[in-house]
């Protein structure tokens, strides 16, 4: 979309879309970005909720250096864009492994997570060009329990030895995401939270120090405990966070944020009148604001701004369903094509439903970003 075509304000956006205010985005960059800084942490952002090159330029401050992926796509298209020193934040499987060759070929810097001892064996089994080794780090499983090796388990040596005994491989060291972290609620949960994850992962540290294993690289990431971090994440080498770039209404809730630091909302529009139900009827449904948070919260998982009373209670695909809290709406406030602006639970599910998003400062609209998709 050219400038010229770019609708002139907010109020101008064909609806439903994604809105980002870039005023916040750089506030919210330079706050994490300046917080890695005073800890002696280096910020590795991760770009899986933007998934755009001019989110990973702010986050990265124009050095288009040191980011993670969630997937291959995104490496390939971040590097095809003149990013270097791409983690792969994602235990490699064999069939990724082709794609991952031509990016370690391809970059000064590109590296693997791990988590068994059978994938190593398959990246030892995948040569790479004369002058290149694999860059790999380990992942561990602090308590989240998704993936990784577990950090109280004897398995972290057996599975660093792994990579440290290949002769094509370089072991870097170790990661976990914390995700944990989305449990917190409120800054002292947080730093607690930080602490007792820290304190595992360099346990772990300590462990292949032991048995000879030096770890380059200590890093963990997640939103709220990067947002909130505990004193002794100063240990750590490496900050890992993504979503705090938009933040969301989830975030809000943890108290990683507040509301003012949501960068990103769903502009929809009234399109029908239920009064037998006392419902607005909008044309953003689950394709636009995404069902994430509303099993977890039910009602409250998505605010309206400026209208605290409002609740989004059902979508389908392209509609959704806007009830009061309390009392009944005045359905003279809300005329057919009333432009309403929801803050979403999930910022990153939210994104991803959207092909672009129209940024803008104040009111005006001073661009689009156009995220890539796939994996």
């Amino acid at each position: 979309m050219s400038d010229a075509a770019l609708p002139a304000t907010v109020a101008d956006v064909p609806t439903p879309c994604l809105l980002v205010d870039i005023d916040k985005v750089k506030r919210n960059c330079k706050r994490m970005t300046d917080t890695a800084r005073n800890m002696g942490v280096q910020l590795r952002p991760h770009v899986k909720t933007h998934k755009t090159i001019e989110g990973g330029d702010i986050t990265t401050a124009g050095t288009r250096r040191k980011i993670v992926v969630a997937t291959l796509n995104e490496a390939e298209f971040f590097a095809a864009n003149g990013y270097d020193d791409i983690l792969y934040g994602f235990p490699i499987s064999k069939e990724k492994l082709p794609r991952c060759q031509k990016l370690a070929n391809q970059l000064s810097e590109f590296h693997i997570m791990y988590d068994s001892v059978e994938a190593m064996q398959w990246v030892k089994d995948t040569p790479l060009n004369p002058d290149k080794k694999w860059s790999v780090i380990m992942k561990v499983d602090t308590g989240y329990g998704r993936a990784g090796v577990l950090w109280d388990s004897d398995d972290v040596v057996t599975v660093a030895k792994a990579a440290v005994d290949a002769d094509n491989v370089k072991f870097l060291g170790i990661y976990t995401h914390c995700g944990s972290s989305y449990d917190c609620t409120g800054v002292d949960e947080l730093k607690k939270f930080g602490t007792t994850n820290t304190d595992r992962l360099t346990t772990v540290r300590d462990k292949l120090k032991s048995a000879g294993i030096a770890c380059e690289t200590v890093g963990t990431g997640s939103t709220p405990s990067c947002s909130k971090p505990a004193d002794n994440m100063a240990a750590l080498t490496e900050f890992h966070p993504g979503n705090y770039i938009f933040y969301d209404y989830e975030h809000v809730r943890i108290g990683a944020c507040t509301l003012d630091d949501v960068a990103v909302r769903v502009a929809t529009r009234v399109i029908s009148h239920k009064p037998s139900k006392n419902q607005l009827v909008t044309n953003s449904g689950f394709t636009s604001v995404s069902h994430d948070g509303i099993k977890q919260i039910g009602e409250e998982f998505c605010v309206v701004q400026g209208h605290p009373n409002l609740r989004l209670v059902e979508m389908s695909q392209e509609h959704g369903k806007i009830r009061p809290a309390t009392g009944d709406l005045d359905f003279g406030e809300y005329p057919l094509g009333t432009m309403l602006f929801l803050y979403p639970y999930h910022s990153c599910a939210t994104a991803y439903n959207h092909p672009l998003y129209y940024v803008h400062s104040g009111e005006k609209i001073v661009g689009v970003w156009r995220p890539t998709r796939g994996w």
